[in-house]
């Protein structure tokens, strides 16, 4: 096997019983070349642990069913580019990617906002939704006039690479400032516990929404709950600032996700704020998130 495409959900799965990668020295991959990675986003904790166990270039891209091929990529024909930990690397040919505010503004590099691609959209991407053109416009069209709306957050840095955090359902606002959830889930992927993990936004009285943390513990790690919790919080504040109110973590046994590997955070999110959500029917486990439900409602 020269290359391998797969989720950074795989990966985490793998880590979180093999944190140390004992299980790769036993197969010969004297052949293997290089690691793709799609379908959501890598988190730099995720591509430094494959990168350091594999030793090979684990290159990530970012693509919508939609688009029908790749909007941002590393492509590997070609001399490849520096990989940046977190980002897609830059846009390709075809694709004019902007990064919006709220009012439809260009934002400067390192700020993040909406991505969306100006029009018109390149060969191979979705001409319109069967028969329902009115749908099409109102989904994709309408936010932002003469865009495409990705649906999903990021910001392109000073060299031009792009870094998509999430959806914008993720960005959240506390006390009338935006946060990315996608940031706050690198954070507490940082710490050497954590195998996964997943923020939501819940609704807050007084601030509008705060952000609740989920995460998943490497199999093995013996860590007393209560000191982990705090040097979460801890990691928060320093790295995201006291602006993002985070207190809330819980650690559990699984996340839910569908059976190609994203988390169900609108799923999670609806069951936090009381809403009795549907089950997708994409859901890889359901027992997974009937275990979860309690601990979102605060039971």
């Amino acid at each position: 096997m020269k290359a391998l495409f797969t989720a950074p959900t795989a990966l985490r799965a793998i880590k979180k019983v093999d944190p140390d990668g004992g299980e790769i020295g036993k197969y010969q991959l004297s052949g293997f070349k290089t690691l793709f990675m799609a379908g959501e986003r890598l988190d730099p904790e995720t591509y430094h642990w494959a990168h350091d166990k594999l030793g090979v270039p684990v290159i990530d891209h970012w693509w919508q069913t939609e688009t029908g091929w790749p909007i941002a990529a590393n492509p590997r024909g070609l001399e490849p580019m520096p990989v940046k930990p977190g980002s897609a690397t830059k846009p390709v040919p075809g694709w004019d990617v902007r990064i919006l505010d709220q009012a439809g503004d260009p934002l400067p590099a390192g700020r993040e906002g909406a991505i969306a691609i100006k029009l018109p959209l390149p060969p191979g991407s979705l001409p319109t939704l069967w028969q329902d053109d009115e749908r099409y416009h109102e989904a994709y069209l309408s936010r932002y006039e003469g865009h495409y709306l990705t649906g999903d957050s990021g910001y392109v840095d000073e060299d031009g690479y792009l870094f998509v955090m999430g959806r914008t359902d993720d960005v959240i606002n506390v006390a009338g400032h935006r946060l990315s959830t996608g940031s706050m889930e690198a954070v507490l992927a940082s710490h050497p516990a954590v195998a996964e993990c997943a923020v939501i936004g819940v609704r807050d009285q007084l601030k509008g929404q705060l952000p609740r943390g989920f995460v998943v513990l490497k199999s093995g790690t013996d860590v007393d709950a209560e000191t982990l919790k705090a040097e979460l919080v801890a990691l928060m504040r320093r790295d995201i600032g006291p602006v993002a109110a985070f207190r809330d973590v819980s650690i559990v046994d699984a996340l839910p996700k569908t059976r190609s590997g994203k988390i169900l955070r609108k799923t999670m999110r609806g069951i936090a704020d009381g809403r009795d959500e549907q089950v997708p029917s994409t859901i890889e486990d359901a027992s997974v998130l009937d275990a979860l439900k309690a601990v979102l409602r605060g039971e």
